[in-house]
């Protein structure tokens, strides 16, 4: 539903801008360092961040996300460009592997960054959109603007100041704004304003966990100390106040795999990072719509096809899974284990505004961003919070919850629609979330909204986290949801008819 505002990190022009520094946390401060320089350039002394504490604090590699600005690719083109952003995912996977293994040598000699991995980065990543360009020339006739700025990568610092998005203390809960405690029921946007962040200070002293690939203390708050930060909207005359709910289940049968047909389809561990799958059993990369149509469907209501997905959340307790040397996996710094949900609600809500029109079969939605922590929070869409608390939302911690209380992962999904197309080029612009009055941008219709509700019983305090792409650090802000609608008509009739009847239906 609504969008709240909210001060945004960086943007894919100023990181292509800062992509010749290495963004170093040293001296209370942000330090930009020019690792292209030689050893011989800028005088005298050593740099300020050099030494074994710089070490730590260097945590990983920051890139333009080519995927988010690409916004208008002919869709004869697309197949050949998602295979691209797929390839250039895996090329920041394998550089920050390159890093990770040599992070105390860069720390003491700068120049090695740009030579082992930066240099080597971006001439990969030259190579790929100058592809994406000639895939675009060849239909449309025209190069996307400006591809190669967004080659360059940067070195940067964990957020450990409490820098960064939604860490300020604005209490954001990502993109959709809407209330996951009530808006399940009300149906409407609950942007949620207010301090909710805590103190933000972390929990003990732990270092990185996953051998420095995160999560850190830092990433945690006990959610006791979180003021509440849930606004309940409020519904206009005419609203859609009715709801679908749909059981498909906590996925006990353990459908997990490492594609994501909608970001990268028909590409291998597409996400770097392992999925929970319920709904539809036929869902990989190669999945074709006539293949989801058919596919088996965990769902109890076999008129739901759909597809519904999200990472998997690991307990960090030294119990390796069967992945540990999978793609995905432990090949993609994703250890633990896996996590079974408690429980998962699958809910269609109304808009505050007005009466919803049915989805198109086969919409796709990606709520959320996978690569928040280096992209900024403009995407973002996470909320975080605990069982007994849930008017408290976290945006970039994980909760501390206290004895008997479960960990809570919600997704306010897109609520809004073109009217025409079922994806887009970087899988968003088809889709869109409510103004803060509730109603669509001008040439959207109002949909019903996909909001998930995902419960785990895990022990109190940290040690656990969302997989994630290696560079993102397993960080909270991360996390995201997707859906790919397979409701037949007949059902999807009935979604519509009972949300804007004001009815409960299941």
């Amino acid at each position: 539903m609504g969008r709240t505002s909210r001060r945004k990190r960086s943007t894919t022009a100023n990181r292509a801008i800062a992509a010749a520094a290495a963004l170093i946390l040293g001296g209370g401060g942000l330090v930009a360092v020019n690792v292209y320089a030689s050893a011989g350039e800028g005088g005298s002394g050593s740099p300020p961040w050099q030494g074994r504490n710089a070490a730590r604090q260097m945590s990983t590699i920051d890139c333009p996300d080519a995927g988010i600005a690409l916004e208008d690719v002919p869709d004869r083109a697309r197949p050949e460009v998602d295979r691209e952003l797929a390839a250039m995912d895996t090329q920041i996977t394998d550089a920050y592997r390159q890093f990770a293994d040599r992070r105390e040598r860069i720390a003491r000699d700068p120049a090695l960054a740009e030579n082992a991995v930066l240099g080597p980065l971006r001439s990969k990543r030259t190579a790929s959109l100058d592809r994406i360009g000639i895939a675009v020339e060849r239909v449309a006739g025209d190069r996307p603007g400006d591809l190669e700025g967004l080659a360059g990568c940067s070195m940067r610092a964990d957020d450990e100041d409490g820098q960064g998005g939604g860490q300020d203390g604005d209490g954001y809960g990502g993109d959709g704004g809407q209330d996951p405690t009530e808006g399940a029921d009300a149906g409407q946007d609950g942007g949620r304003e207010g301090d909710g962040q805590g103190d933000g200070d972390g929990q003990g002293d732990g270092g990185q966990g996953q051998e420095g690939n995160g999560p850190e203390a830092s990433d945690f708050v006990d959610i006791e100390s979180v003021q509440p930060n849930v606004e309940r909207p409020r519904n206009r005359r005419g609203a859609s106040r009715g709801t679908f709910t749909t059981d498909c289940g906590r996925n006990e049968n353990g459908k997990f795999n490492p594609d994501n047909v909608i970001a990268a389809p028909g590409v291998s561990n597409g996400a770097h990072h392992m999925h929970d799958y319920v709904g539809n059993q036929a869902t990989d990369a190669f999945s074709s719509d006539d293949d989801l149509a058919g596919g088996e469907s965990t769902c109890r209501n076999q008129g739901d096809r759909s597809t519904y997905y999200w990472p998997v959340l690991r307990q960090q307790n030294g119990q390796d899974e069967n992945d540990v040397a999978a793609d995905g996996g432990g090949k993609d710094q994703n250890t633990g284990e896996i996590q079974t949900p408690s429980q998962v609600t699958l809910k269609f809500v109304g808009s505050p505004a007005g009466k919803v029109t049915a989805m198109p079969r086969f919409l796709r939605i990606i709520t959320g961003d996978a690569k928040a922590f280096t992209n900024g929070d403009a995407n973002a869409n996470a909320s975080w919070s605990c069982t007994g608390f849930e008017d408290r939302q976290l945006a970039d911690k994980y909760p501390i919850c206290p004895e008997g209380s479960q960990v809570v992962r919600s997704f306010a999904f897109q609520s809004c629609w073109d009217g025409r197309n079922t994806d887009s080029a970087n899988h968003r612009t088809h889709v869109a979330f409510a103004q803060d009055d509730g109603r669509c941008p001008a040439g959207f219709r109002a949909i019903p909204q996909l909001v998930q509700r995902i419960v785990y019983d895990v022990p109190p305090g940290p040690g656990f986290a969302v997989d994630s792409f290696p560079e993102q650090l397993h960080k909270p802000v991360t996390d995201h949801g997707d859906f790919i609608n397979v409701f037949d008509e007949a059902l999807m009739k009935k979604v519509v008819s009972c949300v804007n009847g004001g009815r409960k239906c299941r």
